[in-house]
């Protein structure tokens, strides 16, 4: 498998610290409210190289921090009359709620910032320790003149960054770009004993305590989105290599930004949407499908109008499904022979996969086995045959986290119920409640096929 590694700006092939085994670390949600529509894209993404990389056989670890104490949280929690506990505790139920309906599964480990003081307070001491970082007022700050590789993941020049730098914030600071390590309590704020007195983590510290501690002093692979590119990964990079002497991680990962209308998300434009909102209105595989539709590296476009073809897209997946095991519950003796679609697909899936995670090709490629095998099966097909077929493609939706949970796809009993009522009714000759009944379903969102095997019940 190739990746795109963003530390050297090219696609390199995939080669483990350890063979048959891969770690990864994507940074998580700040828990201080419901995540949004460009959170999702990169919790899909890395949750999908996860399952790719199991599905080529590799053992994977996988570790999702949850930041749990910031600013926004204290301010948030001061606001609601809460503890910062409190509010983190509440959200973070809330992200698994939201991620369960996108298909997203837990990680490995799944490490708090505010359960982890004791090792990021030991990272800290050693980077003071070794002359990286420096106490001021009860604040702990990284000194980037210290790691003379700063700036080479995102490109960015120490010196014409210091040139353009904000000091106000504070002005004793050796360098403009020095950025802290620990903060020093303020009043009313949650806090902790150190040794710099009581304070808390600043933000890009817990990642690389958390990370170390879990998966070593290299990564096999860091992720997450563009806009962690500088400064968040910048200052991973930074301390983490200045504490270990060792690379942090060898791949870099990063998602491409997502649009909202073609226009720029923010709350200030009136476009931003928490996945909460979006789950409203559309069913979280098909809001996965519509975000691994488009490569990971690429911008992507958010819109209604996309995400409603996003549902049909769905639904023609479902169907798929549907028909395959309704042929095997009302077998012909019709040969059909799969394997020749089964195997090209398996071979165009993992093509496109293998070339940086091209999940726009792949899911390109199920559609083009999902018209194959409707034709093949157009006139019904043995039992085998079609559970030949399912199972090839039920495969592939699993690796893509698109494979429906069977409790979610089932039809309704209330319908089934109703479509035998309506069968009844048409064999008594009662027409208008027969007809009654087919409008009644069809207005829950499913229609009725009749076939010389029995009555089909699809998903509109």
């Amino acid at each position: 498998m190739k990746i795109f590694n963003s530390m050297t700006g090219k696609k390199e092939e995939l080669v483990p610290l350890h063979p048959g085994q891969i770690n990864i670390y994507a940074c998580g949600p700040t828990v201080y409210n419901y995540f949004h529509i460009g959170n999702a894209r990169p919790f899909i993404v890395f949750d999908t190289l996860r399952r790719y990389l199991e599905y080529r056989g590799y053992q994977v670890s996988f570790v999702q921090n949850f930041t749990d104490v910031d600013d926004k949280m204290i301010r948030v929690a001061a606001e609601e009359g809460i503890t910062v506990k409190e509010l983190g505790e509440r959200y973070i139920g809330e992200y698994f709620e939201d991620a369960k309906a996108l298909n997203i599964r837990p990680a490995t480990v799944h490490p708090k910032a505010t359960e982890h003081i004791g090792d990021i307070i030991a990272l800290v001491q050693k980077l003071v320790d070794t002359g990286h970082a420096y106490e001021l007022n009860g604040d702990v700050y990284f000194d980037t003149q210290s790691f003379p590789g700063y700036g080479k993941l995102s490109g960015q020049d120490l010196s014409e960054l210091e040139l353009g730098a904000r000091i106000d914030i504070n002005e004793e600071k050796k360098n403009p770009m020095d950025f802290a390590l620990w903060k020093a309590k303020k009043e009313g704020e949650i806090a902790w004993q150190s040794p710099w007195g009581e304070g808390r983590p600043g933000w890009h510290i817990e990642c690389s305590a958390m990370s170390m501690k879990y998966l070593g002093d290299t990564l096999d692979i860091h992720g997450g989105g563009q806009d962690l590119k500088f400064p968040h990964h910048e200052n991973e990079i930074a301390q983490s290599e200045a504490a270990t002497g060792k690379p942090f991680a060898n791949y870099w990962m990063h998602n491409g930004y997502i649009n909202i209308d073609n226009k720029k998300m923010s709350k200030s434009a009136g476009n931003f949407f928490t996945v909460r909102d979006i789950l409203k209105e559309f069913r979280g595989p098909a809001v996965r499908l519509f975000m691994l539709s488009a490569h990971y590296r690429n911008p992507i476009n958010f819109s209604r109008e996309l995400l409603t073809q996003s549902e049909t897209a769905y639904d023609r997946i479902l169907n798929c499904r549907e028909n395959l095991k309704f042929i095997m519950e009302h077998p012909k003796d019709i040969a059909v022979d799969v394997a020749p679609a089964a195997t090209a697909a398996n071979e165009k899936f993992n093509a496109a996969m293998d070339d940086d995670l091209n999940t726009a090709d792949a899911i390109g490629g199920i559609f083009e086995y999902i018209k194959e095998v409707n034709t093949l099966f157009e006139n019904g097909g043995q039992t085998e045959a079609a559970k030949a077929a399912l199972a090839a493609l039920d495969t592939l939706l699993d690796v893509l986290g698109l494979l429906p949970e069977e409790a979610d796809e089932a039809i309704p009993e209330d319908i089934r119920r109703m479509a035998d009522e309506r069968q009844a009714a048409r064999a008594s000759k009662d027409w208008a409640e027969a007809d009654r009944l087919r409008d009644e379903i069809r207005a829950r969102g499913y229609e009725l096929k009749d076939t010389p095997d029995g009555v089909k019940i699809n998903k509109i």
